[in-house]
C-alpha cells in the first residue's frame, strides 16, 4: 500500500533521529552494563549451535542495519508513517530493554580474535557491546520492523533484493557469533507485535468496533482460546527443548483471546485487498493454520459453493473460502471472515466478522451496505457475472449477510424466506436462533423500528 505523500517529511524525520539514536545507544549501554556487572548471567542455547560457522564477512550486513535504520526515518512518506514508525522504533527498544534487564542471558562461545578489514569492524563494535543483551535480538526485531518498511517503499525486483538482504542481516546475528538461535525466533515475534500495534494500511488494535457489543458467546470463546494458550505455555515451560516451540502458538491463541474479550476483528489486520498485514502473519500463523486446516476438515463433505439466486445476468453463490484457484471462477468476492488471507485479481469488497460469533443487527446493516457496494461495481459490467460471499466454512456468517442483503433488495419478503432460499441451494448452512433474533432486529432495524 502507498501512502499519500508529503514534501519536507525528512525533516520531522531528522527529530525523531535526534531522540531515537541516544535513546538506542543509552538504553542499550545501560541493558548491556547491568548485565555485565551481576555475578552469574545464564547462556541458553543448543548444542548443534557450536557447528555454526563464523563468517567474519557477515559483520557488513550486521553493521548495515543502522544505516538503513536511520535513513528510513528519513524516507517515510507522511507524518502518519512517521509517527507509526517511530512508535516501532521505540516501542522495540523499550520491550529488549526490559527483557534484557528482567531475563538477561549471555552468549556462551569465545569468538577468536580476527584480524584484518573485518575484524577492524568486530574491534569497533566490541568497543561497546558486550556478549549480553540477548533474547529477544534487538537486531531481529528492528530488522523485522525495517524489512516491513522497505519492502511496502520499494516496487516490482527491489523486493527481492530487500528479503535477500534482509536475509543475510538475519543469519549474520549466528555467523557473527552475536547470538544464539533462540533470540531469533523471539526478536521475530516482538519485531511482528511492534508492526501489529502500529499499522499504516489497516484500523489500529487500539480502536474499538462500534458495531458490535461484547457478548456472553465473545466471554466464553475468549477463555477457550486462552484456556489453549496456557496448556501450551505450561508444556513448553515445564518440558523445555524442542517443546518451547509450543510459546509460539500460546501467544497466537492468547492475542485471538483478546480479540474476541475485546470484540475486535480487526486484530486480524485484513487489509482492502483481503491480505493480512505481515504483522499479522507472523502473530497469528499457528491460529491461521489451524483455522484453515478445520475450514477445510469442516467442508469435506461439502467442499463446493452453491448458486443461491441468479438476477438478470448475475449470479450470487455462497461457499467456503475459496483458494487463488478456486477465487478465478468468480468475477467478484465478498470477504465475511476476518481471520485468513484472500489472494485473488477480482472485483473485491469485505466485511470483517469474528468466526461463530452471531452478526448483530447493526452489524447485518453495515455489511449489506458494503455488499451493495460490490453489487453496484459488477452491475456496470454489461457480461454476466458470478459473484461468490464467503466466510471460512460459507455456513454461517456469509449466511446471515446474505440473508439480509436478499431481505434489504426484496427478494426476500422476511427472514424464513430467506433462509429457505438458501437453505434450498444450501441445505447444509447453520443459523442459530441468536442470529435469526438478530435478522429480525435487522429487519425493524430497515422499517425504522430499531435504532
Amino acid at each position: 500500500m502507498k501512502l499519500d505523500q508529503h514534501a519536507g517529511t525528512w525533516k520531522w524525520g531528522i527529530l525523531c533521529l535526534l531522540f531515537l539514536a541516544p535513546f538506542f545507544f543509552l538504553t542499550y549501554g545501560f541493558a548491556n552494563q547491568y548485565a555485565h556487572n551481576l555475578k552469574h548471567v545464564p547462556s541458553l542455547y543448543f548444542e548443534w549451535e557450536k557447528l555454526i560457522p563464523l563468517w567474519p564477512w557477515t559483520i557488513v550486513p550486521y553493521w548495515s542495519i543502522d544505516l538503513f535504520y536511520g535513513l528510513s526515518l528519513l524516507l517515510c512518506w507522511n507524518t502518519f508513517e512517521l509517527k507509526q514508525h517511530a512508535f516501532k522504533l521505540f516501542t522495540a527498544q523499550l520491550i529488549c530493554i526490559a527483557c534484557f534487564i528482567l531475563f538477561p542471558l549471555k552468549f556462551a562461545f569465545e569468538r577468536p580474535e580476527l584480524t584484518g578489514f573485518f575484524g577492524v569492524w568486530f574491534d569497533v563494535l566490541m568497543g561497546f557491546d558486550k556478549p549480553f543483551n540477548q533474547a529477544p535480538s534487538l537486531h531481529i526485531v528492528l530488522l523485522v520492523i525495517l524489512w516491513d518498511f522497505y519492502r511496502r517503499h520499494v516496487s516490482g525486483h527491489w523486493k527481492y533484493v530487500v528479503d535477500i538482504w534482509s536475509f543475510l542481516i538475519g543469519i549474520s546475528v549466528l555467523t557473527t557469533w552475536q547470538h544464539h538461535f533462540i533470540d531469533i525466533p523471539t526478536g521475530i515475534l516482538v519485531g511482528g507485535l511492534c508492526l501489529w500495534l502500529f499499522p499504516v494500511s489497516v484500523k489500529s488494535p487500539f480502536k474499538k468496533d462500534e458495531l458490535q457489543s461484547l457478548t456472553p458467546k465473545h466471554i466464553k470463546l475468549a477463555g477457550y482460546y486462552w484456556i489453549g494458550a496456557l496448556l501450551c505455555a505450561v508444556i513448553a515451560i515445564l518440558f523445555k527443548g524442542v517443546w518451547l516451540w509450543l510459546l509460539y502458538p500460546a501467544i497466537s491463541l492468547c492475542l485471538v483471546g483478546f480479540a474476541y474479550v475485546l470484540v475486535r476483528p480487526h486484530f486480524f489486520q485484513k487489509q482492502a485487498d483481503g491480505r493480512l498485514t505481515s504483522a499479522s502473519r507472523i502473530l497469528f500463523a499457528p491460529y491461521m493454520l489451524f483455522a484453515w486446516i478445520n475450514s477445510r476438515l469442516w467442508t469435506k463433505k461439502h467442499p463446493e459453493d452453491s448458486t443461491i439466486i441468479q438476477i438478470a445476468d448475475k449470479t450470487i453463490c455462497l461457499g467456503r473460502i475459496p483458494t487463488a484457484e478456486e477465487a478465478k471462477q468468480y468475477d467478484a468476492l465478498f470477504d465475511c471472515c476476518a481471520e485468513l488471507t484472500v489472494s485473488h485479481e477480482q472485483f473485491y469488497q469485505y466485511y470483517l466478522s469474528l468466526d461463530l460469533i452471531p452478526l448483530q443487527a447493526n452489524q447485518l446493516y453495515e455489511a449489506v451496505k458494503q455488499f451493495d457496494q460490490l453489487w453496484d461495481s459488477i452491475s456496470m459490467q454489461i457480461e454476466p457475472q458470478r459473484l461468490l460471499i464467503f466466510c471460512a466454512l460459507g455456513y454461517s456468517r456469509s449466511t446471515a449477510i446474505l440473508c439480509a442483503w436478499l431481505i434489504e433488495k426484496e427478494h426476500a419478503s422476511n427472514v424464513e424466506s430467506a433462509i429457505n432460499l438458501i437453505k434450498h441451494a444450501r441445505p447444509w448452512i447453520v443459523l442459530n436462533p441468536e442470529q435469526i433474533q438478530q435478522l429480525n432486529l435487522f429487519v425493524l432495524k430497515l422499517k425504522g423500528l430499531s435504532p
